[in-house]
């Protein structure tokens, strides 16, 4: 692909940091909130860049785009998030053309998760491509790569047991209350944050714990009480936090805040409490740990907990790959019919305009002549023509920019810039 007009004088490139160098303080430096985004994509615009698609979740934050260097991405994500060039080196990756394509495959269909056969990511993709959609930010290369990857992502679920169990951040999170909390179901829990991990969360804590002493507590009441009233929950107001952290035996934390918004000094009580922060940026301050009643576990804790469950999940990654392999060689078919419709449409209009200098010709020499018929033979001719030329530039055995040039040079063809 590195020589495909895709995009002029611009190559793809897929760079970003997740939590297989970056720390989750590190991660929290490069989140990038839906106002993040906003900000990014109009600077993207303003820049000149063509596409661009970014995500941030609480395991990785990812530029998808095009650039004539990598750089130019790496800068918009500094600028629109508290990170610095300097931290982003360290921890970073920098794919281009076809190892983007394959990276973007493999963050898609839960492989690079953290927690093998996380899924969630796939929702992130697909609401990152509409918000660039919206900015018109979205060329039809990258909208096709994101179908394709989505494709390939609903065949691996359905395909493969690699996400049985529902493995994600917030199933982690309640396999670790159950293996480490004795009597769960008498316990009383506390979830603070009500988003995406935040209503996962919830959900598999009524399915999982069997506990009727769950509380909800979010910024905004009415979001908890949406989520409350679906599990049959209780809901108290936000100014309320402090007095219902102290009667808590259990504490999740997933607000999504971009600074931590509890710290030691809300902590009142000296019975055994266990916090689990959910949150990139991490949203509980670490000076809870001079706390000796208080046990804190974040997200990037959770990932190392292995079960039997994720140990079979390994054996469906071949399988996983196979499928990837599959999608991803119809849209390596695709892009190879794209790198070469521009010559082939040309090839089209040159080979029309020979056919229309010849038909006035013979229209002026013959007193019968059939306007109708000519015309039908002259575009079979030249459909004929155009589909041989097009089946030898997809036969694997021949160099298609070769004879992408020698088709160009033998019949001076100037292909249009909106080709």
């Amino acid at each position: 692909m590195e020589q495909y007009k895709i995009s002029k004088g611009t190559t793809f490139y897929a760079i970003g940091l997740s939590y297989k160098k970056a720390d989750a303080d590190i991660r929290g430096h490069f989140s990038l909130d839906e106002d993040a985004k906003k900000s990014l994509l109009s600077q993207a615009k303003a820049n000149g860049i063509e596409s661009v698609i970014a995500t941030s979740t609480c395991n990785r934050t990812e530029l998808y785009g095009f650039a004539e260097h990598p750089y130019q991405l790496i800068q918009l994500l500094c600028d629109n998030t508290k990170g610095t060039v300097e931290e982003f080196q360290n921890v970073a990756y920098i794919y281009k053309n076809r190892d983007a394509i394959s990276h973007m495959f493999k963050v898609g269909s839960g492989l690079d998760s953290q927690i093998l056969g996380d899924f969630e990511i796939i929702s992130q993709l697909k609401t990152s491509a509409r918000l660039s959609k919206k900015h018109q930010l979205l060329n039809p290369f990258l909208e096709r790569l994101i179908n394709a990857v989505i494709q390939a992502s609903k065949r691996i679920k359905t395909e493969t047991e690699i996400s049985s169990g529902a493995t994600s951040v917030s199933f982690a999170s309640v396999q670790y209350i159950l293996k480490n909390i004795e009597h769960v179901s008498e316990k009383n829990i506390l979830l603070f944050g009500t988003g995406k991990i935040g209503r996962n969360t919830c959900e598999n804590l009524v399915k999982h714990t069997k506990n009727e002493h769950i509380t909800l507590i979010n910024r905004t009441k009415t979001k908890a009480e949406a989520i409350a009233g679906k599990f049959n929950l209780i809901v108290k107001d936000y100014a309320n936090l402090q007095e219902e952290i102290n009667t808590s035996d259990i504490l999740i934390v997933a607000t999504g805040a971009q600074n931590p918004t509890l710290d030691k000094y809300c902590i009142q009580t000296h019975k055994p409490l266990l916090i689990l922060d959910l949150s990139i940026p991490k949203n509980v301050n670490d000076n809870v740990r001079e706390l000796n009643n208080v046990t804190l576990i974040h997200l990037d804790d959770l990932s190392q907990i292995t079960d039997e469950t994720l140990e079979n999940r390994k054996a469906h990654i071949p399988l996983a790959e196979s499928i990837i392999e599959d999608v991803k060689g119809e849209f390596n078919a695709w892009l190879e019919t794209r790198k070469f419709a521009p010559t082939i449409k040309a090839l089209k209009h040159k080979l029309t305009d020979f056919a229309t200098a010849e038909l006035d010709t013979q229209r002026k020499k013959l007193s019968d002549f059939n306007e109708a018929q000519a015309e039908l033979i002259s575009q079979n001719i030249i459909q004929k023509i155009t589909n041989h030329f097009a089946h030898h530039l997809k036969n694997d055995d021949i160099s298609t920019d070769e004879s992408l040039e020698l088709i160009k040079k033998v019949f001076q063809l100037e292909l249009s810039k909106n080709a």
